[in-house]
């Protein structure tokens, strides 16, 4: 999920700085960078928690979230397709009990709501700016700065 998210940011960032939105373009570059750090987090939690016999002393728990978790991965990388595979796995987890994979999920659920809101933000100043040269440039040059200080 993260890492198909992380190459669809890099999709996008090479699309503005093909057009010389440098701003753009390093806020977007910055966003594929924090996406494949969250798919580094999910590397380092998963083989503790969701290992077969990791949560009953059996192998039937952790091998089916490792199954829903591996049935997750075909879905689109950002937006809903994400959201909807984090949802997922927090369902898994709550089925099987692993409690201890909720804060971390949650954790995503959280980012991922802040996520998609401040690209909603972004879309809807698109849609104000309209065509409006200075005011794609005032954007480009805002997203640029959060780009800088996120990178």
């Amino acid at each position: 999920m993260e890492l198909t998210s992380a190459t669809a940011y890099l999709q996008i960032a090479a699309f503005f700085s093909d057009r010389n939105l440098v701003g753009m373009s390093a806020w977007m570059r910055a966003q594929a960078s924090e996406e494949r750090a969250h798919a580094d987090r999910f590397f380092d939690f998963c083989p503790r928690s969701w290992q077969p016999g990791a949560h009953r002393g059996d192998t039937g728990a952790g091998g089916r979230i490792r199954r829903g978790r591996t049935g997750v991965r075909g879905r689109p990388g950002s937006g809903a397709g994400r959201d909807r595979g984090i949802h997922t796995l927090y369902r898994l987890a709550s089925d099987f009990g692993d409690l201890a994979s909720f804060p971390f999920l949650q954790a995503f659920i959280a980012e991922q709501n802040e996520e998609e809101s401040t690209v909603q933000t972004i879309l809807d100043r698109l849609r104000l700016a309209s065509g409006d040269s200075g005011a794609i440039f005032l954007l480009d040059h805002e997203l640029g700065a959060r780009g800088d200080s996120e990178a």
